[in-house]
């Protein structure tokens, strides 16, 4: 499974045969048709897999770094980053590759790639709900996170494309100017409250 994991985001998923993940890992295909029936229904264990890294691999060296809740969101934008540059453009989010990739009639599959991209915005709404009194109170925090999802995506695919980092950075500082306006709305409204508790 973890082979299949690698190579799925290295190659593609309809690049990457049954046979290029037994040669890879070693395994016979009787011991995988044991666990695995298909090559779905490895991609579908691969999706459920990578629910389960995303706190212990990605959030928690993150979080454990930067106490911030705002910063926490930008410190992991910070880390795609890193993989953008360490990968000389060629880094992409597995996600993101196999939303494009897999037929939209592969329900299944879409469901559990849907299933991970919630739960990475789930975590960003956390920590945009940590924030919350810093912020206007009409503040949707799960919209916000899928739009921080959103410009992550969107600047490592452009980057990727344009072999640059420029467009990811753009993305990000225009997304840092958009949270300096909530939170300066988010200040401002503070201080009208408190000074009507005052009065």
């Amino acid at each position: 499974m973890e082979t299949a994991r690698e190579l799925f985001w290295l190659n593609g998923y309809n690049a990457t045969s049954v046979a290029d993940v037994l040669e890879k890992s070693g395994v016979r295909s009787g011991s995988m048709y044991y666990h695995f029936k298909t090559k779905d229904e490895l991609l579908l264990a691969v999706l459920e897999k990578y629910k389960e890294l995303l706190r212990p691999a990605l959030l928690a060296p993150v979080w454990e770094k930067i106490s911030d809740p705002i910063e926490r969101i930008f410190g992991l934008l910070a880390v795609y980053r890193q993989g953008i540059l360490a990968t000389d453009f060629g880094y992409g989010c597995p996600l993101g590759r196999l939303a494009m990739e897999i037929d939209p009639a592969m329900r299944e599959v879409h469901a559990g790639i849907a299933a991970n991209f919630e739960g990475w915005s789930r975590a960003v709404a956390e920590c945009l709900e940590a924030a919350r009194p810093r912020m206007p109170k009409v503040t949707d925090t799960m919209m916000l996170a899928r739009f921080v999802l959103t410009v992550m995506e969107g600047g490592v695919m452009q980057s990727r494309s344009y072999r640059s980092i420029e467009p990811f950075d753009q993305c990000v500082t225009v997304l840092r100017d958009y949270f300096k306006r909530l939170l300066d709305e988010g200040s401002a409204q503070g201080m009208v409250y408190r000074g009507s508790l005052k009065t």
